[in-house]
C-alpha cells in the first residue's frame, strides 16, 4: 500500500476589495488545488467568517489563521504592494513559515534591480518568488487559440458558441501561473527550518503577544503551543 501523500494548508494573502481581486483569488486558489492534485489547499481570507466587530479583532483573527496554516502564498501585484499582505508576509517570516511570493503584474516597481518590489521584503529564507507576465501569458493563449481556429476541425464549438473566448484564455493563463506556484510551494516546503529548535517555543510564545493580540494570556499560550506542536509533527519546524 502506497503511503498517503501529505497535504498542506496555504494561507493566501492578497487584496480582497474588488470584483477582480475576489474572482482572481478564488480562481487561482482552485487552480493550485487542481494542479497539485489536492496537495495544497489555499485558505482565502475573503472566505473567513467576519463575525468580528472591530478592526483589531479582524486583524487578530487573520494573524491566527496565518499561523495555523502550513505555508503562505503572498500576492505582490500592483504598482504599490498591498500593505496588509506585506505585514502578513513579515509575520510569516517571524514564524519561519515556508512562503511563496507571486507577482503576475508585468510592471516593474520597487527600488532594486532584482525583485520588482521594495527591497525590504526581499532576501528572506524559506521563500520562493514566482514572477510572471500575466498579460503576456494571456496574449500567448489568445494567439494559440486563433491559430487553432484557422485549422479545419480544430475549433472548439462549445467555446465558440458560448462566446467565452476571453475566459478560456484567462483560464489557460491562470493554470500556467498555478503550475508555477505549485512548483514553488514544493520547493519551499522541502526547505529546512531556519529557526533553531532551542528558541522555537519562546519565539512562538512571543508571537502570541508581540502584535498586542487581545485575549487571556493563558489561552493565547495554549493556542501557540498547539500551533507549534502541529508544525513540528509535520516537519515544518
Amino acid at each position: 500500500m502506497k503511503p498517503k501523500k501529505k497535504s498542506y494548508t496555504v494561507y493566501f494573502a492578497s487584496e480582497l476589495f474588488s470584483l477582480k481581486h475576489l474572482i482572481g483569488n478564488a480562481y487561482l486558489a482552485e487552480a493550485i488545488y487542481e494542479k497539485s492534485h489536492g496537495r495544497y489547499l489555499c485558505v482565502l481570507p475573503q472566505n473567513i467568517e467576519k463575525n468580528r466587530t472591530t478592526a483589531r479583532a479582524i486583524r487578530d483573527h487573520d494573524l491566527r489563521t496565518l499561523l495555523e496554516c502550513d505555508l503562505g502564498l503572498f500576492n505582490y501585484d500592483g504598482a504599490e504592494l498591498d500593505s496588509g499582505t506585506v505585514v502578513e508576509f513579515m509575520f510569516a517570516k517571524f514564524a519561519d513559515m515556508p512562503s511563496v511570493i507571486v507577482r503576475s503584474d508585468f510592471r516593474h516597481g520597487g527600488d532594486q534591480a532584482g525583485d520588482p518590489w521594495n527591497l525590504m521584503t526581499s532576501f528572506y529564507p524559506r521563500t520562493a518568488n514566482v514572477v510572471l507576465d500575466c498579460l503576456g501569458l494571456y496574449k500567448a493563449a489568445t494567439q494559440r487559440r486563433l491559430r487553432a481556429q484557422r485549422r479545419p476541425g480544430k475549433l472548439d464549438e462549445i467555446v465558440r458558441l458560448a462566446g467565452q473566448h476571453s475566459s478560456a484564455d484567462a483560464q489557460t493563463m491562470c493554470e500556467q501561473i498555478a503550475a508555477a506556484c505549485v512548483r514553488a510551494l514544493d520547493k519551499v516546503v522541502a526547505t529546512k527550518p531556519v529557526m533553531p529548535r532551542y528558541v522555537r517555543e519562546e519565539v512562538y510564545q512571543w508571537l502570541a503577544f508581540m502584535p498586542g493580540t487581545k485575549g487571556k494570556q493563558k489561552e493565547l499560550r495554549r493556542e501557540m503551543e498547539r500551533i507549534l506542536e502541529r508544525k513540528v509533527e509535520r516537519d515544518l519546524l
